[in-house]
């Protein structure tokens, strides 16, 4: 597939990304509902947008797709509001810039303001070949059933300069690990776990998550290794498209250009009761 072909952003290709991201997190919403049913989890789709709900103050708790697979219209995002108020919660929109343009003036009306900027990035699997390792000594892999809790403990040690943040994550990870559609690798250096990552595979698209790398493992090549692991294991069981997001210029925004991810556009986050 030629360059021109990878970087190009269409109503169709948003249409792939942001459904196969919604259906991640609806994934994961389900297996919150299971591991801790007194959450609430549940998540609904009004009009082609689909509305997540995880608790108050989890960054699964808002909407994707608002104004992409239907006009943006004040009855859907009324009926999306009442979603959220209904549990406790502010509303939350994540939404491209292909989306419907009327939702620009439609979120001014009622109070929203943007907060957030995130990058997506996609890349094509026809024919791919993962690079040689960077690092002597470095391999990854699929976990095991068994693995679980132990890849949620990796995957918050990623964090562990920040001790809440690496408390929410080994939370998180442990959700991630037991959500449909979802598979979790670890990183080796040498046959020590290294780094964590995740994928969630939605028809043919892939949706990579979840990536950390122990403080003292940094710069060895884990996050590398991750990365061609799981873009061989997608493009084994049929996807032709990889996705990600990436806070704007950032360190992961930059990694994934250099393996070959181009940006497909910059989404904004909207909220309304924060």
């Amino acid at each position: 597939m030629s360059a021109a072909a990878v970087a190009r952003t269409d109503l169709a290709l948003a249409r792939r990304l942001e459904r196969a991201e919604a259906s991640a997190n609806a994934a994961f919403v389900v297996a919150r509902a299971e591991v801790a049913p007194a959450v609430g989890a549940t998540w609904t789709d009004v009009a082609g947008t689909w509305a997540m709900f995880d608790g108050v103050g989890s960054p699964i708790t808002q909407t994707f797709g608002f104004g992409l697979f239907a006009p943006a219209e004040p009855a859907h995002l009324e009926a999306l509001e009442a979603f959220f108020d209904a549990r406790g919660a502010a509303a939350y929109h994540e939404v491209s810039p292909l989306a419907d343009p009327a939702h620009l003036a439609l979120f001014a009306a009622r109070g929203y303001r943007p907060i957030e900027l995130t990058t997506v990035l996609h890349q094509p699997l026809a024919g791919y070949a993962p690079p040689p390792p960077r690092g002597a000594g470095v391999t990854a892999r699929p976990i095991g059933a068994g693995e679980r809790a132990a890849w949620a403990d990796l995957s918050a040690g990623g964090w562990s300069e920040t001790p809440e943040a690496a408390a929410f994550m080994r939370e998180f990870g442990g959700v991630t690990a037991r959500a449909e559609g979802m598979a979790c690798f670890v990183a080796e250096i040498d046959g020590t776990p290294a780094g964590a990552g995740a994928v969630a595979l939605h028809g043919e698209v892939v949706v990579l998550a979840g990536a950390s790398t122990l403080p003292a493992w940094r710069g060895r090549g884990a996050q590398g290794a991750l990365l061609a692991a799981r873009l061989a294991y997608a493009a084994a069981r049929g996807c032709d498209l990889a996705m990600m997001g990436a806070a704007p210029g950032s360190t992961s925004q930059v990694n994934a250009e250099r393996a070959g991810f181009r940006v497909a556009y910059t989404r904004i986050k909207w909220a309304r009761g924060a």
